[in-house]
């Protein structure tokens, strides 16, 4: 996916879970509530329509394999999908699984709470756990 380059921001606020077919899995470094993104390896995308038409269901199947596999890990009473990009212009997708007594809860998560980072032993720990549902997942 030629030209494609990480936005520097979403670098910043998340690890790297693993590379799907068409996206970018990266896990966001707030240990507030489980949280992924999305992000297709494609330039110049900035909304959610901009991928060509058999991307955009490449995108919406990973999207479900996202809401699964943070399901399948966790406890999750509603998974929130959002795609905004009103602070970072990059094509991104934000997948997170909510509980009713998350900080937020029912509002959005959004400047809600300071992001609490996981420690390395935890991120190691849910990085590998998410990768190996997704490769798994993928491989169907």
């Amino acid at each position: 996916m030629n030209g494609f380059e990480l936005h520097p921001q979403l670098a910043a606020d998340s690890l790297p879970v693993c590379d799907l077919p068409l996206s970018a899995v990266r896990l966001v470094n707030d240990s507030t509530y489980p949280w992924l993104l999305l992000v297709p390896r494609q330039p110049g995308l900035v909304d959610i329509i901009d991928p060509a038409p058999d991307d955009r269901m490449v995108l919406m199947a990973e999207i479900g394999m996202a809401c699964d596999a943070l399901k399948a890990l966790g406890p999750c009473d509603k998974l929130n999908v959002a795609s905004l990009g009103n602070q970072v212009p990059q094509l991104h997708v934000h997948v997170i699984a909510r509980r009713k007594d998350d900080a937020a809860w029912p509002n959005p998560v959004w400047g809600v709470a300071q992001a609490v980072p996981y420690g390395e032993a935890d991120a190691e720990r849910l990085i590998s756990a998410l990768s190996g549902f997704l490769m798994d997942h993928e491989n169907r």
